[in-house]
């Protein structure tokens, strides 16, 4: 008897034990014995499950799921980490790896091609965006029970041999890993005379450093003006953002202020170094796809009147996480605080304790966003992301396009483009035409493309709640007719938003032909915003305007 109370007094002692390390007699307060009676309820039965349940069961991926799911009640970001995932987060955080040189997405029983790098090992062995990778070494990614893209790892030099699909025709290669080393800016180049042109894809260890290379060396050639392209950035370190923003602005000067329920947490970050210019003008590109750190920047350079945004409303991710060690490899990564910019706001959009009927995180409504003031008294607003200030209706992704972009339709139709026009000479003088459009319309059709609006959801509802009234079959005619005219409105969506699709699509097109870097080239003479970014460059007092 004496042994068994022993066992069960030791697992709130040792729970307590963890809780009241550190800082945590503060955080915890008074909630320590309501922890560990529920760490005592979960560990015993995590264990008479184990012991008792009727088939074989696997504790490490009962935990991992229990965790995961644990976790996904708070928000996207909080996240725990196995060790391969801490790998994963490694190459996120350094831009370096061992591989095969390619961005790969893994379905559940292949692998797909989105874009091999030039020169790496992927593209030397000649895979293409689109093919399907089915065999990694012998081993069938449909019958691997983890991630199938770990099967491409490996020690450089080490030889992997897959067996992939192409437009339905089976093919071998062997592949030769390297170690792959993923750059914060992939382009940097002059738009004219005047206006350089810095393409910030990261925010990893590289990011100021290459960005500030970028600069220096583009105002070498002659810039006098730049346009920093954050679009679909998805951030990174804080610190790099901090470091970006002190190419442009003075030693000392405020960038971010995070704030937390933990008081250590609490930080105001300032910048530590001699700027590289803090005249020069810049253009700040923004989209629905340039989150987090990319916000820092582009929201900080907003409040200081250091630089115009252009685009549109960026993500809204005002929260910050930070990695914590676990036992075995594992890792917390645990949103501790939320950021603010100069003025004060914070641009988080979506407000993970308060969720709909179906579990989504409510968006902040716009009555709601408070107003701040920039360095020259203009006015900005927090609870949406941050507001360009120029907003270009066609860099924001409507609700169809979003369904098109989601149904992965844009890739697999560029693909299908790809194979059906092997020769292009003159890249940069490519455009689709018209009916190419027409073409991509059909391949929608054909490929039973589907997209359910909010009105059709909320007429769904209607019509279920009338059958169960017995109501006439009035209302059966007229929900009919409704559908029938969303769906044509759906096929009208399709060409309000022509202009967007075919960027979309000639963006996913020329890197087929030319790689990403072709596609930068392809950007400064075709694309729109920046077009937009230079015709505001090249006029001062119109720059200045935007400012005052």
């Amino acid at each position: 008897m004496k042994k068994i109370l022993k066992r069960k007094v030791l697992i709130p002692i040792f729970a307590i034990t963890i809780l009241f390390t550190g800082s945590a007699f503060k955080t915890f307060n008074n909630d320590f014995f309501e922890i560990a009676k529920q760490i005592e309820i979960f560990t015993t039965l995590f264990k008479e499950l184990n012991m008792n349940y009727v088939d074989e069961t696997n504790p490490g991926d009962l935990m991992d799921n229990a965790i995961k799911n644990m976790l996904n009640e708070l928000d996207p970001y909080t996240r725990f980490y196995n060790e391969q995932d801490v790998e994963a987060e490694r190459i996120k955080r350094t831009g370096d790896y061992t591989g095969v040189g390619a961005s790969i997405r893994t379905l559940k029983d292949k692998l797909v091609v989105i874009e091999p790098y030039k020169g790496y090992p992927a593209d030397k062995a000649g895979l293409k965006a689109g093919d399907e990778i089915i065999s990694v070494d012998g081993q069938n990614v449909a019958d691997y029970k983890d991630d199938a893209g770990n099967l491409l790892k490996g020690a450089p030099n080490s030889s992997v041999n897959i067996t992939y699909l192409r437009q339905g025709k089976k093919n071998k290669t062997t592949l030769k890993r390297s170690e792959i080393e993923i750059d914060a800016v992939p382009h940097f180049s002059m738009i004219d005379e005047t206006t350089g042109y810095i393409v910030l894809k990261k925010f990893n260890e590289k990011a100021s450093q290459q960005t500030g290379y970028a600069l220096k060396d583009l105002k070498a050639q002659g810039a006098k003006s730049i346009i920093l392209d954050l679009r679909s950035n998805p951030g990174g370190l804080l610190r790099e953002a901090v470091n970006i923003v002190n190419l442009f602005v003075p030693k000392g000067q405020l960038v971010v202020t995070t704030k937390s329920k933990v008081k250590k947490y609490n930080r105001t970050y300032y910048t530590k170094k001699d700027p590289i210019d803090t005249e020069i003008p810049v253009v700040v590109l923004i989209n629905g796809r340039s989150a987090s750190a990319s916000e820092i920047v582009a929201g900080t350079l907003q409040d200081l009147d250091r630089g115009v945004v252009v685009g549109a409303r960026s993500f809204g991710k005002g929260l910050v996480q930070r990695p914590k060690k676990l036992t075995y490899g594992t890792q917390l990564k645990v949103t501790i605080s939320r950021y603010y910019t100069p003025s004060g706001r914070c641009i988080q959009a979506l407000d993970y304790w308060n969720k709909d009927d179906k579990g989504n995180a409510v968006r902040v409504k716009q009555k709601d966003y408070n107003a701040f003031k920039t360095k020259n008294g203009r006015k900005v607003f927090d609870g949406g992301g941050v507001f360009p200030d120029e907003a270009l209706d066609y860099s924001k992704n409507s609700a169809i396009t979003k369904a098109i972009l989601s149904n992965q339709s844009v890739f697999d139709y560029a693909t299908k483009y790809y194979y059906s026009h092997q020769n292009i000479n003159d890249i940069n003088g490519w455009t689709l035409s018209d009916s190419d459009f027409s073409n991509f319309k059909t391949y929608l059709k054909n490929s039973n493309f589907t997209f359910e609006t909010k009105t059709e959801k909320s007429l769904a509802k209607a019509i279920e709640v009338a059958k169960t009234e017995n109501l006439d079959d009035d209302i059966q005619r007229d929900y009919n007719a409704l559908i029938k005219n969303l769906n044509n409105s759906k096929l009208k969506a399709i060409d309000d938003n022509k202009s967007q699709l075919m960027s979309l699509l000639s963006d996913e097109i020329i890197k087929r032909y030319v790689y990403r870097e072709g596609l930068y080239e392809y950007y400064k003479i075709h694309n729109a915003e920046i077009k937009k970014a230079t015709e505001i460059l090249g006029n001062p007092s119109k720059y200045r305007k935007y400012l005052n």
